[in-house]
């Protein structure tokens, strides 16, 4: 208890900190209409992430239901030259992170660019909030209303609009890959059986469903003391990694208990063996809303896969017409429906007991649909950053794929 109280104090004292960023951030929306990424800029990942690579790129954005403008990005012909000839692919990030992840190697190293030179018509999508999908139709990144969301308006919303657009673009059902929560979005909406009619199958590395057996000491320190409630309910919506008050906030936990806080990207994700050091500072630099992190601490605690639990019965009435959050059942993904999932032995936050977990749901899938490939040495961000990648897990997905 006496930790939980320090940790308050510092919270509270953190919150003026964070509220003097979130007034630069307002300044930066209100007095610069193009502060915020537009495409016509030309200062998105095609061209600063792309073009640069010798591959043709197109932006396109998306709507969702709730309003959120989503950007992708499309690379529909190989470096060589020659035009994609194969199934679309959708390529999911993960949390803190943007569809930069999937190009910031080499491209004989980065996922997007080794699908694009396999033939593949690949695109890009970027989670709400993220530095290239910001925009929205009614609100902007300074209001409250605007981080009002966790992975369930993911699931809801933008996993669809995506899917959806590049389904209605391209007339073909495409391919899925999802690295950390952009799997867990795929699992959600794949038991409740939507999107089938547009997904070929879906390649999930480092999957999160059930997160009860997490071994990540700081991500559970921060869930079991309900630290992202205690921000919520001070007034920070908006949890951004590269924030000083965050830094601070992180550190400050870090010495009241107890952990050794000199590598905070390891501490969370697990020793990863094989990316390069140089450019670890790409993988954890995009913000996310605390909802979102109170609904992933929910998931640790209780250990359960469920709809957001909003702490008073009659706002889960309100909600769900019932006293508890529904929960999803992963047993309900249909068995027929083609599934790669890649993890590994050192990842902090897809644990192997919590995967072993998620295989038991999946026990009575289809043999010849299900491909599960385990990685001793792996942590949570190799999966989208080793040098090794490309051999150890991209080479036997694009297996999976030309079979589907």
């Amino acid at each position: 208890m006496a930790i939980k109280v320090w940790i308050t104090l510092i919270s509270i004292f953190l919150l003026c900190t964070a509220a003097a960023e979130a007034e630069g951030r307002k300044l930066l929306h209100t007095t610069n209409e193009f502060s915020v990424y537009s495409p016509i800029n030309n200062d998105g990942i095609c061209k600063t992430m792309v073009e640069t690579q010798g591959y043709k790129c197109e932006e396109h954005t998306v709507t969702t239901n709730d309003g959120y403008i989503l950007s992708l990005q499309r690379i529909l012909v190989e470096r060589s030259g020659k035009k994609a000839d194969k199934a679309p692919v959708l390529l999911q990030h993960g949390l803190f992170c943007d569809a930069v992840v999937w190009l910031f190697n080499s491209p004989k190293e980065s996922l997007g660019f080794i699908l694009a030179d396999n033939g593949f018509d690949v695109w890009l999508a970027n989670g709400r909030g993220t530095k290239y999908s910001t925009r929205h139709t009614s609100l902007t990144p300074n209001e409250m209303g605007y981080w009002d969301w966790s992975w369930d308006e993911l699931v809801s919303y933008d996993l669809p609009a995506s899917v959806e657009y590049v389904f209605n673009l391209t007339g073909q059902k495409m391919h899925y890959a999802g690295h950390s929560q952009g799997t867990l979005v795929a699992f959600v909406a794949l038991s409740q059986g939507k999107l089938l009619n547009m997904l070929r199958s879906a390649a999930l590395l480092s999957p999160i469903a059930h997160l009860n057996m997490i071994t990540s000491e700081l991500t559970k320190v921060i869930a079991e003391l309900f630290l992202a409630n205690d921000v919520y309910w001070l007034g920070v919506r908006e949890i951004d990694p590269n924030a000083n008050g965050v830094t601070k906030f992180l550190d400050g936990i870090c010495f009241i208990s107890n952990l050794n806080c000199g590598d905070i990207v390891t501490l969370l994700t697990g020793p990863n063996c094989c990316i390069n050091s140089s450019k670890v500072d790409f993988y954890l630099d995009q913000p996310t809303a605390t909802k979102n992190f109170i609904h992933l601490s929910q998931m640790i605690r209780t250990g359960q896969i469920a709809k957001y639990d909003y702490d008073y019965e009659a706002q889960n009435m309100l909600h769900y017409g019932k006293e508890v959050p529904p929960t999803y059942d992963m047993t309900t993904i249909p068995k027929e429906f083609p599934l790669f999932i890649s993890y590994g032995g050192k990842d902090y936050l897809s644990d192997v007991q919590d995967v072993k977990v998620l295989l038991n749901d999946l026990n009575n899938h289809d043999a010849d649909k299900l491909v599960v490939l385990y990685k001793d040495e792996y942590a949570h961000l190799d999966f989208i950053g080793a040098f090794d990648a490309k051999q150890v897990v991209y080479d036997p997905m694009i297996v999976f794929y030309n079979s589907n």
